[in-house]
């Protein structure tokens, strides 16, 4: 059984969806998509415009946010990092604000990684991104570097890169040997900072596999 059939299980018919952003999101949301030809009614409330599109096209029915509070059953979702402790750092793919929102509003979170992701603390892939609104983003990487937080502004293709929300990322070096939920709240302080990619106390359920996603480990949060 691969995890991301291990996570079908978690949806019942006729619940709402939360679908996360992201390679192990996308296989899921493909698999999502046959079983909703096969007469599965769910429906989804993407996390960034690549899953609204992936899933769009896949003939899953999707619901604004505003229509979905209070109502989503599961988000699910993959993360770059995750400790002992369920604790993530999330953002590589660029959709971590509205992955939070959504984890935030879903009754349980459902992270889905390979083997590599599990870490010992959180900083040990050595980056965070964290979203700033354009006008402040000279501010957040003065403030960042006072606390010794070096940090590079995301580019694509030569360029500034913008998130869907129309901000950017800075990406934050940082290391394994610090207190994430402190360190969280010191960089959402800095005026311009939207959020960061510690996702901390969010998680209920993470589904590990190997190399070839095969499920290895299926934990939950007590």
């Amino acid at each position: 059984m691969t995890i991301y059939e291990k996570a079908i299980e978690f949806i019942n018919d006729g619940d709402v969806v939360g679908l996360g952003s992201g390679r192990a999101s996308t296989a899921f949301i493909k698999l999502l998509g046959e079983k909703v030809k096969g007469g599965l009614r769910i429906q989804g409330v993407p996390t960034s415009e690549d899953s609204a599109n992936l899933a769009r096209s896949l003939n899953i029915p999707l619901i604004p946010l505003e229509s979905a509070i209070g109502k989503i059953s599961c988000a699910i979702d993959g993360a770059d990092e995750v400790d002992p402790n369920f604790n993530l750092i999330k953002g590589y793919g660029r959709a971590l604000v509205r992955e939070k929102i959504i984890a935030a509003t879903a009754k349980k979170f459902i992270i889905l990684v390979g083997e590599d992701k599990i870490v010992p603390k959180l900083g040990t892939r050595g980056k965070l991104p964290v979203e700033v609104v354009p006008f402040g983003i000279s501010l957040v990487k003065h403030k960042l570097q006072l606390l010794n937080i070096p940090s590079e502004i995301w580019m694509k293709d030569g360029k500034q890169a913008f998130t869907d929300n129309g901000n950017l990322i800075l990406d934050c070096v940082i290391s394994s040997h610090n207190d994430s939920a402190k360190m969280e709240q010191t960089i959402r302080s800095i005026p311009g900072v939207v959020d960061t990619g510690f996702f901390i106390q969010m998680t209920h359920v993470v589904l590990v596999g190997d190399s070839n996603f095969t499920l290895t480990n299926e934990s939950f949060r007590k």
